[in-house]
């Protein structure tokens, strides 16, 4: 079993001491010097006990074992287990229930009669906040030391490019404390792990997620000036994070998340440090890997969980056949969403770097943003097609699916303008819905494929419209996703994770788990897009009846010469 490569730093920089006071620093440090091994995940832990849980489907929710607390030390809730199942009375449901602290659901949140939709989401930020700056011994979830904002439903811990979106909303609601809370606790997890893990749990410890943490603290610093240059060593961390072993890369070769091309350009890609299934979802897992014998299920496993790293789990982008998820293979295709994301974290660092008086690291960042532009416009561009897409490292071409990821050139200001036009176009003409802009063209059953629209995706169509000049557009895809969560909060008094894009008022299906309530990021999306539809002198709490008339046009973005 592949153990994952993780950092544990003695201490804790100076800018974050700065940053979250001598009492996080106190409390980073004490942790440090007593724990001296990695959190284990619960299947590590519990090993063929937690195998033989999962098996049983004792839970309808492979998530609610891996998230129970062991009420003793595992080691000895395993030795017991090996001596009571084979006795023929032996009850493992029993056995659970005494011997571990399964997670508790808190009650159903029920808002207050006839509230707007801006009340009603403003009322939800107290309910969907956590503080749990310790955790018991055996736990699964790891502490951290300022409140923060889960999504909702199942997802009882943070989640990494979830909560940029939750953050968007939180500042239209003026919440700058608790989106302070998250920066730094983000920050927190750079300097104690190296990276920030997809959720604050051990099981996510090998992965990441889109790395949304420089747009965080860009964020965070209108409103603290300093924040760019307090969080500068973390971006940077964060940064190093994701180019590790890119100094030695061979052309045509690549190593964990970073891919050198056959001309030498540096890309990056998602990637697990695991090849086991996902505690999360190990039934589910073993299957998929059983269903293709002509793979090894390690090569599977390493696919799904990479995939959940890139946060579309689970989508026809990532597999040969759209019909079989066994045929995934996330690891072998170079995202243009994560490549414009990366793009942008090095722009920010720049401009941090340059804020604090170091001229030439912001060149060098820009250098580096420089040629992964290049490289972005030529290997992630289709020309025969007019949109961007992912890269084929088997077939060594661009992929030829369209999806709600080729407007994130546009979102970072990495497009060139008339490339950014033809984006403009094709997302018009066949990702524009009744409901919002779908996620593929393509209907699989996976929650990240079409009907499916969701929260992140309109936003980032929304502001890489914009960016570009293209605002009727921008404003129409506002227009419609609000309508939906309009229509679906009318008639079910509450946001959902995902919506159905082909009309209006219908939650989104598909995927792993039945359809979530909260949701942080729909949240946060529909506060944003509520004021920039509604003129500010006059802010609305619903979305209006009649379409507003779209604001003047902003100028387009610097063109950028296409490769």
């Amino acid at each position: 079993m592949n153990k994952p490569v993780l950092r544990r730093p003695d201490t804790l920089s100076l800018a974050l001491r700065l940053a979250l006071g001598g009492a996080l620093f106190s409390l980073g440090l004490a942790c440090a010097q007593a724990d001296e091994a990695q959190p284990q995940s619960p299947d590590v832990l519990l090993g063929p006990l937690f195998n033989d849980v999962q098996s049983a489907k004792l839970f309808p929710d492979q998530k609610t074992f891996a998230d129970a607390v062991p009420n003793s030390d595992p080691l000895m809730i395993l030795a017991d287990y090996r001596m009571q199942r084979s006795q023929s009375s032996f009850d493992l449901r029993h056995f659970v229930d005494v011997n571990f602290t399964l997670p508790q659901e808190k009650d159903k949140y029920v808002p207050p009669k006839d509230q707007s939709l801006r009340d009603h989401i403003d009322g939800l930020w107290p309910v969907l906040t956590r503080t749990t700056d310790k955790a018991e011994k055996w736990d699964s979830l790891l502490p951290l030391p300022k409140p923060y904002v889960v999504p909702g439903g199942r997802f009882r811990e943070v989640y990494y490019w979830d909560s940029y979106f939750t953050m968007l909303g939180l500042a239209e609601s003026g919440h700058w404390d608790k989106i302070e809370d998250m920066v730094a606790n983000f920050a927190y997890e750079i300097d104690t792990w190296g990276h920030i893990p997809n959720g604050n749990r051990s099981y996510y410890l090998s992965r990441s997620q889109p790395p949304f943490f420089s747009l965080m603290v860009e964020l965070l610093a209108t409103h603290e000036p300093d924040a760019l240059k307090t969080y500068l060593p973390q971006m940077e961390k964060e940064h190093a994070y994701w180019m590790e072993g890119a100094e030695s890369l061979q052309n045509g070769s690549a190593n964990k998340r970073v891919v050198k091309l056959d001309d030498g350009a540096l890309l990056n890609r998602y990637w697990d440090d695991k090849d086991t299934p996902r505690p999360e979802s190990w039934l589910d897992d073993v299957n998929t890997a059983k269903s293709n014998p002509n793979r090894p299920a390690t090569e599977i496993y390493r696919d799904l969980r990479s995939a959940a790293a890139s946060g579309w789990d689970f989508s026809s982008r990532w597999m040969d056949d759209p019909q079989k998820l066994s045929t995934i293979r996330t690891t072998s295709i170079v995202p243009v969403d994560l490549n414009s994301l990366m793009f942008r974290m090095e722009k920010i660092i720049a401009t941090a770097s340059k804020a604090a008086g170091d001229d030439a690291k912001a060149s060098r960042y820009n250098a580096l943003a420089g040629d992964r532009q290049k490289a972005m416009e030529k290997y992630l561009w289709n020309d025969k097609e007019g949109w961007y897409a992912d890269y084929d490292l088997k077939s060594k071409k661009v992929r030829n699916q369209l999806t709600a990821a080729a407007l994130f050139p546009l979102y970072v200001h990495a497009a060139s303008n008339d490339r950014a036009a033809k984006v403009a176009a094709v997302t018009e003409s066949r990702l524009l819905k009744p409901g919002g802009i779908t996620t593929t063209t393509v209907n699989s059953g996976q929650q990240w494929d079409a009907p499916n629209g969701w929260a992140p995706l309109q936003w980032v169509a929304t502001e890489g419209l914009q960016n570009y000049g293209k605002e009727k557009l921008a404003m129409e895809v506002s227009w419609r996703f609000l309508t939906n969560v309009q229509h679906t909060y009318d008639s079910q008094q509450k946001l959902v994770e995902k919506y159905d894009i082909t009309s209006t008022g219908t939650g989104g299906g598909g995927g792993e788990y039945p359809l979530q309530d909260g949701f942080g990021w729909s949240n946060g999306v529909t506060l944003k897009m509520l004021d920039l539809i509604c003129p500010k002198e006059k802010p609305c709490d619903d979305v209006p009846k009649n379409r507003p008339a779209p604001a003047p046009a902003a100028p387009s973005a610097p063109a950028t010469k296409a490769q």
